[in-house]
């Protein structure tokens, strides 16, 4: 077992998982607190790094893309103090870092991890019911619905609507932006049936954020929602069905060409199978798919 422990937060490695534990130190950020302790399995890792520097040094998790909904929901926009899979290091614990990262490079090699995608959430993302306010709002999820409450700051585009309620079917995405310089963050939630996007200050699907110390915390109810949405590549592979489902069937082309169509089709379906055993695609789904293959071959 390898375990460094920092005023930032302990990480500890049990030759299975990483176990991160934010710190309580005054400079660990709120979104971090909130969030806990987090449990990596070894298979969501891509890599790990220790950057040096004169007075501390930073340990970083790299993770595999698609294995965790908060960074999928964040879309690389989450800074260094709220980032949980980085630990700031003081300089006399260099030693006990790079130990740790040579024990965590080692059994990534040992087990054969691969650094690519993954095509299910390998973390289960923040715990619900969950509930933050920031900005002219306050968004609350229990696990099957979004409710969302004006504040008295809200343009009355919103107030005079009252709260919305979002059921968890109805959510088709979920995006969480920070502000940035003088434009506005926002949490944006897009629903079936939707009229277009209009600006977050009046959309009443939408949290306006203005860039103060709570607005972080709106990354956590995007993920959490995230989790609870399709795993990308499930989306990925329904639109790839959908798309050669209206595509003209093509002109006869000549016998090797078939053969080799026909070899990818089949590998097709058994990729299609694979999800749907694993729990990526539902019923549904996974017949849409596999009918559109078979129209194909």
């Amino acid at each position: 077992m390898a375990e460094i422990i920092q005023k930032d937060g302990t990480w500890v490695f049990d030759g299975d998982a990483l176990r991160l534990t934010p710190g309580r130190d005054k400079n660990v950020s709120l979104l971090r607190r909130e969030l806990g302790e987090l449990l990596v399995p070894l298979a969501a890792l891509a890599g790990i790094s220790f950057e040096q520097g004169k007075k501390s040094g930073r340990l970083r998790l790299r993770l595999r893309d698609g294995a965790d909904p908060l960074l999928h929901a964040a879309g690389g926009r989450l800074t260094e103090p709220h980032d949980p899979y980085q630990l700031l290091v003081e300089s006399d614990r260099y030693g006990v870092a790079e130990y740790f990262v040579d024990e965590v490079r080692n059994a990534l090699l040992l087990d054969q991890v691969p650094s690519g995608p993954v095509d299910a959430y390998l973390l289960p993302g923040p715990s619900v019911p969950l509930s933050v306010s920031a900005g002219d709002g306050i968004a609350h999820f229990d696990g099957e619905q979004v409710r969302l409450e004006w504040k008295w700051q809200a343009e009355d585009a919103k107030s005079a609507a009252g709260p919305r309620t979002l059921p968890l079917a109805d959510i088709v995405a979920v995006e969480w932006q920070p502000s940035a310089g003088l434009e506005n963050g926002h949490l944006r939630f897009t629903v079936r049936a939707a009229p277009g996007k209009v600006p977050p200050k009046y959309d009443p699907n939408a949290v306006e954020l203005w860039g103060f110390k709570r607005d972080p915390l709106m990354a956590l109810v995007a993920a959490a929602v995230q989790a609870r949405l399709p795993h990308p590549a499930a989306r990925a592979a329904l639109e790839e069905a959908r798309a050669a489902d209206e595509t003209p069937a093509p002109a006869p082309a000549p016998a090797p060409a078939a053969e080799d169509d026909h070899d990818a089709l089949l590998r097709r379906l058994r990729e299609l199978g694979d999800l749907h055993r694993s729990g990526v695609l539902t019923d549904e789904e996974f017949s849409l798919a596999k009918q559109a293959v078979l129209r194909r071959m």
